[in-house]
């Protein structure tokens, strides 16, 4: 017979060995919670982005690609689909489709034209991807269709490049009616193109330059070079070249000096002086030579500003529908240091090899 003394120790016992299992069962509910909630919030964390990239047409856009990728890692919480286009719309096309099928969280479309989106952005819009557009811009009916854009003002750019034509001819003694000038264009109904045209065009008439031809050379230094030389044997006179970028000027200055012409800024003597836009390495380093006289900056470091854009709308907060990025100008000399564009007081930077080697691209 048990004892009451026995008899309280073995209900003790028996008291603690449920304590012991409660505390247990506790302790693995709770750890059971802690690893779901981690992995529910990785989950979370992690956004898929289909990127559409027009091309790898130039040294601009091979830097815009590495930008990209480089700011949609999976280290920052990104899972990146690319797909490159190779100057193709209808390749943009499937790509987009191929995106919404694979229901990502955001669409990034670098595109190769503004026009013909409609149909298949409003079928991302009906699947509520959002899109966001980069570098060139889109042309839809519906506005609603682009979530967010980040780019350059091309239009800007274009002006910054004719006030400082018009300001460094004026300083030089050079009149309007002695600039004879071809514009080797970008690929045509491209944004960059337009706005850059459109600028030219509209200074040569309201300055009284003699613009005698645009020719589209897709943004390649091959085509431009070709582009140059046809326009040499049609006309011997021209003495600025206006270069929608910077590896259509290399292909240009390839072509005038095969033909025996002097590129550079002293136009009174002969020489021909080419205007560029992107300032890449490539196009900086024909600066510092003094083959380009002015290179405009088409910035194209855009992946934080996107990173963060498709954070804030994967998070719903708040996000500016347009994004300009930072840009800036670069000439040799410091015959022209500032332009007017507007109410913008725009610097032209003196470049440096120190300037040169410190840039990203």
């Amino acid at each position: 017979m048990k004892t009451k003394k026995s008899i309280k120790k073995y209900i003790s016992l028996i008291l603690v060995s449920v304590m012991l299992l409660n505390l247990a069962g506790c302790k693995t509910r709770s750890e059971g919670e802690k690893n779901t909630g981690e992995v529910h919030s990785t989950k979370q964390e992690i956004i898929t982005v289909g990127f559409s990239q027009l091309g790898a047409e130039s040294d601009w856009r091979v830097a815009n690609t590495e930008s990209i990728k480089s700011s949609l890692t999976r280290q920052n919480g990104f899972e990146l689909m690319f797909d490159d286009a190779q100057q193709k719309q209808d390749k943009q096309f499937l790509a987009i489709r191929k995106f919404i099928q694979q229901e990502v969280d955001c669409i990034v479309l670098a595109p190769v034209l503004e026009t013909g989106w409609d149909t298949v952005l409003q079928e991302a819009k009906d699947a509520e991807i959002p899109v966001l557009v980069v570098d060139r811009q889109v042309k839809v009916s519906d506005t609603s269709l682009v979530t967010a854009w980040v780019g350059s003002d091309f239009s800007k750019e274009g002006k910054i490049a004719c006030e400082w034509l018009k300001s460094y001819t004026e300083a030089k003694g050079i009149s309007p009616q002695e600039l004879v000038i071809v514009d080797i264009q970008g690929t045509l109904g491209a944004t960059a193109q337009i706005g850059r045209t459109n600028s030219l065009v509209e200074a040569s008439s309201k300055n009284g330059w003699n613009l005698i031809a645009k020719v589209p050379a897709d943004y390649t230094q091959t085509k431009a070079k070709e582009v140059m030389s046809n326009l040499l044997t049609q006309h011997s006179d021209i003495n600025v070249v206006y270069c929608e970028n910077d590896n259509e000027a290399i292909g240009a200055i390839e072509a005038l000096e095969e033909a025996g012409k002097k590129v550079g800024t002293d136009i009174k003597n002969g020489e021909v002086l080419i205007i560029s836009f992107d300032a890449a390495h490539s196009g900086l380093s024909k600066v510092l030579n003094g083959k380009i006289a002015l290179d405009v900056e088409c910035n194209p470091l855009q992946g934080e500003e996107i990173e963060g854009i498709v954070k804030a709308i994967k998070n719903g907060e708040e996000y500016n529908k347009y994004t300009y990025v930072k840009e800036s100008a670069f000439a040799l000399d410091d015959t022209v240091n500032s332009v007017k564009v507007g109410d913008d007081e725009c610097e032209i930077t003196i470049l440096t090899e120190d300037i040169m080697n410190r840039r990203e691209y």
